[in-house]
């Protein structure tokens, strides 16, 4: 089976044979699939109403577990923003009535976030949208396949932590 990366790499090695064109068939195809990605998460979160970095804060907080909430630290951890952009997007999503402010019991000066009924309901519809979304990105893959390439992109991963 050959795709477009094969005459891509191919055209490549006739212009180029001193290269070792690897690289080139491994992330043009990792490329091409982070495209469909993209695209399903944003029909997921379409479908639900949510754009990508409301997500993004809900999630944090429902996988948080019950009673859902984080402080803002901890979310700015969680989303890797900044505490400018974290307050705008707390202040956007309790608009949205999908979080609410509580101060930190352990903190006179801190709040705690979090996710209420509706913010819950959001996060969920869409994660499990998008979880059936990319079964099918996968679905040409057997479960075995699958696990082995998540173990290689996670080796791939690990030098930048």
């Amino acid at each position: 089976m050959q795709d477009e990366v094969d005459e891509l790499t191919e055209a490549w090695a006739r212009e180029r044979p001193d290269l070792e064109l690897g690289p080139v068939a491994v992330f043009s195809r990792i490329s091409r699939l982070a495209r469909h990605l993209d695209l399903a998460r944003r029909e997921a979160f379409t479908a639900h109403e949510i754009e990508s970095w409301e997500f993004d804060v809900l999630a944090a907080l429902r996988r948080a577990g019950s009673p859902y909430e984080l402080s803002p630290g901890r979310l700015l951890r969680a989303t890797l923003v900044t505490s400018g952009t974290m307050t705008n997007r707390v202040d956007r999503l309790a608009d949205r009535g999908f979080v609410e402010r509580h101060p930190d019991p352990d903190d006179r000066r801190g709040v705690i976030v979090r996710l209420t009924r509706e913010g819950k309901d959001a996060v969920d519809g869409a994660f499990t949208a998008l979880i059936e979304a990319e079964k099918s990105l996968l679905a040409e893959l057997p479960a075995a396949d699958q696990e082995e390439l998540a173990t290689l992109l996670r080796r791939l991963l690990a030098p930048f932590g």
